[in-house]
């Protein structure tokens, strides 16, 4: 899946989705080896799991993701280590914390100031309290587009 987005989407900004190193070296390859080569590395967020409770989203554990923020930054160079992503548990705004604090663990282990490193967190429902704790990023598309439909879905 990774080459055929690299390939199919040539003007590719960003992948906020990175849940694992396997991923990222998937990723690396896939643009180390596209037909049209990159001006500049692919954005990549590292998708944490803030949440382990709820057992329902993806996402590494916060304890692994400086280590493994240091290994993109080692082993990618076609890569660019963003920021981070999660989505936390409805209603739940110390899964904004939990972000914002791995993120300081991320920019101490790099030895970068945290601010350089962008927060992708909240959408529709609680951006405003995620855009609170810090969030450079938000995802709005039900407040846009409405609700999704997944009556349909098996």
């Amino acid at each position: 899946k990774a080459k055929a987005l690299v390939s199919g989407v040539p003007n590719l900004v960003a992948i906020e989705t990175v849940d694992s190193l396997k991923l990222a070296h998937r990723i690396e390859a896939a643009v180390a080896s596209a037909d049209t080569p990159r001006a500049a590395p692919l954005d990549v967020l590292l998708q944490v799991d803030t949440s382990p409770w709820e057992g329902t989203k993806n996402g590494m554990p916060a304890e692994e993701v400086p280590e493994v923020a240091a290994a993109v930054a080692a082993e990618c160079p076609h890569l660019r280590l963003a920021g981070l992503m999660t989505i936390g548990a409805p209603g739940d705004a110390s899964c904004f914390q939990a972000l914002a604090d791995c993120r300081a663990a991320v920019a101490a282990r790099l030895g970068i100031e945290p601010s350089a490193l962008e927060l992708s967190m909240g959408m529709s429902g609680d951006f405003e309290a995620a855009v609170g704790a810090g969030s450079t990023s938000v995802r709005v598309g039900s407040s846009i587009f409405g609700e999704r439909d997944y009556s349909s879905k098996g």
